[in-house]
Order: C-alpha cells, then sequence, then structure tokens
C-alpha cells in the first residue's frame, strides 16, 4: 500500500515527459523573455546576444543550468510563478 507522503519528484519530472528542452526554452522565452530568464538563472546564454540555438548549445552540455531551467518550467505548468 503506498505512504500517504507521496514522493514530488516523480510527479515533477512528470511535466517534462514528452517536452523537449527547446519547446521548454521557447515556452519560457515566451512567458519571461531574456531578461526574466537571465534573472531566474544567471548564464551568459541568457544575458549576451541570447538565442534559442546558444541557450540550446549551453544547457545540453550543462547538466546544473538545464536542472534550472527545467525547475522554471516545471514551476511555471504548477502556477508557482512570479
Amino acid at each position: 500500500m503506498p505512504s500517504s507522503h507521496s514522493n514530488q519528484q516523480p510527479q515533477a519530472r512528470n511535466a517534462l515527459q514528452g517536452i523537449t528542452l527547446e519547446a521548454l526554452l521557447i515556452e519560457l522565452h515566451a512567458h519571461y523573455g531574456w531578461e526574466g530568464l537571465a534573472q531566474k538563472v544567471d548564464i551568459n546564454c541568457f544575458k549576451q546576444d541570447p538565442s534559442i540555438k546558444s541557450s540550446l548549445k549551453f544547457l545540453r552540455k550543462t547538466p546544473w543550468a538545464r536542472e534550472k531551467v527545467e525547475t522554471i518550467y516545471i514551476q511555471l505548468k504548477q502556477g508557482n510563478h512570479e
């Protein structure tokens, strides 16, 4: 029998199922803009000459930054955003 304390991590990760990194980034950019994303995650690909292509390249090879961006997306989808 499952415990009454559900683990939120798998449920949160389900929000990413079937979503490409590109689609996630496009949606976040549409919602926050580059400046808003740069405030949330302090990385140069959001601050200096930002583009979807350069951001994808960086995020694909930088796991810690990708995790932060995915967390922002999950929060947006759950309605926990500013």
